[in-house]
């Protein structure tokens, strides 16, 4: 692949976890767990490993127990756990933000009650957005949380929820009142304590993790569980956002690299017509355009994050990447099934569930259409919704 630069500490970091991805994630994922659910306990496991690393630690700050990384740095780090597993990347992903969120936003009582689990691999959180009928427009959720004294009773139901199964406690966005834009909150419920149904959900790809719809009836929860302020929650989860975009753009440059590599890697032993397929013109270029797609890509997300390490707004940056990375995954995973032919569409071989997976990433965080429109309203002025 193309020269990545880095700084020594970085490169080390990437190296460091790369080897150990290659030696536990990559066997156990693509191997032993391919398409198979993979247990809490094996995926707590591997997350306390991954912890070791930097891995949800990296985005809280030293002062609150984590290693205070720079996103930059970070996003290297996650581009090596995409590359080994998408659906390893998923825990990753949600536990990062569930981190960031409580040490941003949250009571002090709730931070150091719930982000010493996370960074220790200990524990999992969901986030608590999408509904059955709300999407990308978050002013439309219906899950509603009425005060009772001390205490919100909340009915609702959530779907598309990462670490559903997993979850040890639920960051959950709620309708606390009808103004339109300080009308909704997010509020902490402790899943053993507080109680919800969860049920995951079958899909294309990604179903070594676990994607679930969550259902809350009458949950009691106190009041102290709100997190960032009543009525702040549209702000909050616009600014998370901005962020976790990114990390899904990273996600698809990490399928679409390895997708690549294994194109790479067949095209170099496959012989057709008394070469190498490597060595016929279409397939050269085949493997130049993925190579030069995943750069692209990469240096899409690259720039959004060192913004984000400025201090920078990166609404459409972020948007830019996530809709690019996320469309060349599909583009890179397509042609990797090509050079493999016939066996390209059997489970013998990776780029067949990466090419599922592919089909997946244009759609968490925004759909590539909805990631149009913001670039859009960036560039006019003018909204479309």
């Amino acid at each position: 692949m193309g020269h990545v630069f880095r700084s020594a500490e970085q490169a080390m970091a990437v190296d460091s976890l790369r080897r150990f991805l290659a030696a536990e994630a990559d066997p156990l994922f693509n191997r032993e767990y391919r398409d198979r659910f993979v247990p809490r306990d094996v995926m707590a496991g591997m997350m306390r490993q991954l912890a070791q690393f930097g891995l949800v630690s990296g985005v809280v700050s030293e002062a609150h127990g984590g290693l205070g990384l720079t996103w930059l740095t970070t996003l290297m780090l996650f581009e090596e756990v995409a590359a080994t597993s998408a659906d390893l990347s998923v825990p990753v992903l949600i536990n990062s933000f569930g981190a960031h969120l409580l040490e941003k936003i949250a009571p002090s009582a709730l931070r150091e009650r719930y982000l010493p689990g996370l960074l220790a691999g200990d524990s999992f959180v969901s986030m608590g957005i999408s509904e059955p009928d709300v999407g990308s427009n978050v002013l439309e959720i219906r899950t509603r949380a009425l005060r009772d004294g001390d205490h919100w009773v909340i009915n609702g139901e959530k779907t598309w929820i990462s670490n559903g199964s997993y979850s040890d406690f639920l960051i959950c966005t709620c309708r606390t009142s009808d103004d339109p834009q300080r009308g909704l909150t997010n509020i902490l419920i402790d899943r053993s304590e507080h109680g919800y149904e969860v049920r995951d959900i079958h899909k294309i790809a990604f179903n070594s993790q676990s994607t679930a719809q969550i259902f809350l009836s009458d949950v009691r929860v106190p009041v102290t569980n709100t997190i960032g302020g009543e009525g702040q929650a549209l702000r909050n989860t616009l600014a998370l956002f901005e962020r976790s975009r990114v990390f899904v753009a990273m996600q698809g440059v990490g399928i679409a690299r390895r997708a690549f590599e294994e194109g790479l890697a067949y095209a170099k032993v496959r012989w057709q017509h008394g070469k190498v397929i490597a060595g016929h013109q279409l397939i050269a270029a085949m493997l130049a355009e993925m190579a030069t797609t995943v750069d692209m890509a990469r240096l899409l997300v690259f720039r959004a994050a060192q913004m984000l390490d400025a201090g920078e707004s990166a609404e459409m940056e972020a948007a830019m990447a996530k809709y690019f990375a996320c469309e060349a995954a599909v583009t890179v995973t397509r042609k990797a099934v090509q050079i493999h032919g016939g066996n390209g569409i059997t489970r013998d071989f990776l780029v067949e569930k990466l090419a599922r997976e592919a089909i997946v990433c244009p759609i968490p965080e925004g759909t590539s259409q909805i990631q149009q429109l913001i670039i859009a309203r960036a560039l006019t002025g003018v909204g479309a919704f």
